[in-house]
């Protein structure tokens, strides 16, 4: 008799919780796919920084090292708030100060953020590299300030802005597996931004916080997801993000994803949790959620609780999330903690404190019926930016 061994399962593979199959059944896969493979883009894009360290610091030098000198980290949407970011950390290091200046601000007024007095190193962020406002505001730096250089960090070999013809650029060119495939930036948000912080800091500066880091990171989107799926369920029409210092940049993308992957139908609002008092906050309504990015700095904490406290006890949102590092003694339900980064400065907990609001964003977009890799087909809005016209400068 011949024994007909039953067929082994097919191996199934599953981002936060729902299978490969019905993510791309949703039109969720490219998106659920490049937030799960952050931590891993980290390890790459670490790697890939360190090899041309040296390389990265001899070009930068003559313009960071420089009192006199400028840097400006420019993008559009979220490549603009990586600047956003990252321009505190960097002012307090570098002997140049340092701005984040949005490309579509630079473009449409230069003669505001650009003086040909003092050098110039104009750091441009580009997932596609393709947008219209970063290859014009290339050219409005070289033909405004004489002493400039360009160092252009993209996750696209095939870019126009990795290309560009200056006298005096180096090309970041990040792994290609961050060109982000889905409509909004994701591991192309969290590595170009771990690649300029380690390229503009001291060699090895970063090499002990990026295991925590992407130990946070793959924790939250490992771990937090029943929660955020939970949270992204209760559908609420309006969502405010507030985050202190620098957070305030990480609240600002975080707000974009969930408008850009809900395709317009949650409101959102950003603000500091200080600035959230003066007029915003009544933004608030009864089926308002607010999310906190909790400082671990000890007085900004304090301001950061003060503010869900208060919120807590006027009794208007429907929720009062904080995400921490430090979650309070009694932590609740309305608590998503990271861990192992209690004692980390602020601007580590951007990688695992996006990634939280990256899953909540696709979720929401999920339980809405919307696609998230493509969730506007009316074609309003695109991956790479459409119908934009330069004009020549005066």
């Amino acid at each position: 008799m011949t024994t007909t061994m039953p067929a082994m399962p097919a191996h199934r593979i599953e981002y936060l919780g729902i299978s490969e199959t019905q993510l791309a059944a949703r039109g969720a896969l490219r998106t659920a796919r490049e937030i799960e493979q952050q931590p891993r883009m980290l390890e790459r894009t670490r790697a890939l920084v360190a090899g041309m360290h040296d390389r990265l610091q001899r070009f930068v030098a003559p313009v960071t090292d420089t009192a006199a000198a400028r840097v400006i980290l420019a993008g559009a949407g979220s490549s603009a708030y990586i600047g956003q970011c990252l321009a505190p950390v960097l002012d307090r290091q570098l002997a140049a100060r340092v701005d984040a200046v949005p490309t579509t601000d630079l473009v449409s007024a230069p003669d505001l953020y650009l003086d040909p007095r003092h050098p110039l190193l104009m750091v441009s962020f580009g997932r596609s590299g393709n947008s219209p406002e970063s290859l014009a505001a290339v050219e409005l730096v070289e033909a405004c300030v004489p002493k400039s250089r360009h160092l252009v960090v993209t996750c696209n070999a095939d870019g126009a802005l990795g290309r560009i013809q200056v006298k005096d650029s180096l090309t970041l060119q990040l792994p290609e597996e961050t060109h982000d495939a889905g409509f909004a930036m994701t591991s192309s948000f969290s590595c170009m931004l771990y690649a300029t912080l380690a390229a503009l800091s001291p060699a090895h500066a970063l090499d002990a916080r990026i295991q925590p880091m992407t130990s946070a990171t793959a924790a939250v989107i490992d771990d937090a997801w029943p929660a955020l799926q939970a949270l992204a369920d209760q559908r609420h029409d309006r969502v405010a993000y507030l985050g202190s210092g620098l957070l305030q940049g990480l609240a600002r993308e975080a707000a974009l994803k969930l408008g850009e992957l809900c395709n317009g139908t949650v409101a959102t609002c950003f603000d500091s949790p200080l600035g959230f008092r003066h007029g915003p906050k009544t933004f608030v309504t009864s089926n308002t959620l607010v999310v906190v990015f909790v400082s671990n700095n000890p007085l900004t904490r304090s301001y950061d609780h003060d503010l869900v406290d208060e919120l807590r006890h006027d009794g208007v949102a429907a929720r009062v999330i904080e995400v921490t590092a430090q979650p309070r003694s009694g932590a609740t339900d309305d608590t998503i903690v990271v861990p192992g980064m209690a004692q980390a400065d602020d601007v580590d907990l951007v990688w695992p404190y996006v990634a939280a609001a990256q899953v909540f964003a696709l979720q929401a977009s999920l339980a809405r019926g919307i696609m998230p890799d493509n969730p506007n087909p009316q074609g309003m809005v695109n991956r790479v930016v459409q119908g934009v016209r330069i004009h020549a400068a005066a």
